[in-house]
């Protein structure tokens, strides 16, 4: 792959990444909460689903998808669901420090925060559209397809990867130097982010309709 494409798809993707979406409120909030090294899980959850994803873009099943109205309406409102779910859930658990229900927090299953990262993630119908139309913009029909699909399939899942790890430190960070009610305010508006980027998938997806 000739390296001025591939600088051209890193400033993309940057570009992409440079607005917060819920994958990075659900990591920074995460980590707040659970510590950074827990909120790995959540990280490599969105990884794992960003995987999948570009996979299906490279089989061609992204484009299909992307090409029905029905399945991103399907796509779009369970994101939408499941976001306002979890939204909820951090704001009610979101109260001062009591011995009991920190250890509940703390012993949160690491299978769990993988599952929130995952189904964020995957949720995502920006997700499957943007895979499926930036992929083809930047392969060469004259090389070899799966080689070029896994040079940017290994510099996206890196580059968000980095940008997951600096939310998470960034949060643990906060966290540690406030302490007290700092991880209260963490979930509280972590959790209206959540419910936040919800309302605004689902107007958007009314006026598309």
């Amino acid at each position: 792959m000739p390296i001025d494409t591939w600088t051209l798809y890193v400033a993309t993707v940057l570009a992409l990444m440079s607005t917060p979406g819920p994958s990075q409120l659900l990591m920074l909030t995460n980590s707040g909460v659970h510590g950074f090294r827990r909120s790995l899980a959540t990280a490599a959850g969105d990884l794992t689903a960003n995987a999948l994803q570009m996979l299906a873009a490279g089989l061609g099943l992204a484009a299909i998808i992307a090409a029905s109205a029905t399945a991103l309406t399907i796509i779009k409102w369970a994101g939408v669901a499941y976001l306002i779910w979890l939204g909820i859930r951090m704001i009610r658990r979101a109260k001062p420090d009591d011995p009991s229900e920190n250890v509940s927090r703390r012993s949160a299953s690491m299978g769990n925060l993988w599952l929130q990262g995952f189904l964020t993630s995957a949720a995502n119908p920006k997700a499957v559209v943007f895979f499926a139309a930036l992929f083809p913009q930047f392969i060469s029909a004259e090389a070899a397809f799966w080689p070029q699909f896994l040079i940017l399939s290994a510099t996206y899942i890196v580059m968000d990867g980095a940008f997951l790890t600096a939310y998470g430190l960034g949060s643990s960070w906060v966290v540690a130097r406030f302490k007290g009610n700092a991880r209260v305010w963490v979930e509280r508006v972590g959790g209206g982010f959540m419910i936040g980027a919800a309302v605004l998938l689902g107007l958007k997806s009314i006026s598309r309709q």
